[in-house]
């Protein structure tokens, strides 16, 4: 297993910058290599992307969410990934945004990409076009503000 994190300061307040991540099927418009995200449920999420040339579908599940706070989720199929997104309040219209994720590799293209920092420096990407889009915006493309709990 790889792991990656990264944290990102947005000009935007908290419950903004969360709200934006709760409207998963906009992720195509942010990270680079996602082709579309649909939202099955308030809890599965089905995935497809371009990685390394190739494409690739798969299934993910939300483990826990807390609004203004939390979401994890962990794949259901596919390759194996998890993550965990949290939000921070830092001024009254300030917000730190880390993503901490864990992923294994599929085939030797994704081995060595992971190797040379591939990865690494594409989720700093995602969040750099994540911070623009929502500075851009100014505010959120919509919101769910339900709770989803592991127990």
């Amino acid at each position: 297993m790889s792991f990656i994190e990264k944290s990102i300061e947005v000009n935007v307040p908290v419950t903004t910058a969360y709200n934006q991540w709760t409207q998963f099927e906009d992720f195509p418009h942010f990270m680079d290599g996602v082709k579309a995200v649909t939202q099955l449920d308030d809890r599965r999420l089905h995935w497809k992307a371009e990685i390394g040339g190739k494409e690739k579908e798969w299934d993910a599940v939300i483990i826990e969410q807390i609004p203004d706070h939390r979401i994890a989720w962990k794949s259901t199929s596919g390759a194996r990934t998890a993550g965990l997104v949290t939000f921070h309040p830092l001024r009254q219209a300030t917000s730190q945004v880390s993503l901490k994720m864990e992923y294994d590799p599929q085939g030797v293209l994704e081995h060595v990409g992971d190797a040379v920092g591939f990865v690494t420096s594409k989720v700093q990407g995602d969040l750099e076009r994540f911070k623009s889009f929502i500075e851009r915006r100014g505010h959120e493309t919509g919101t769910w503000r339900g709770t989803v709990s592991n127990r």
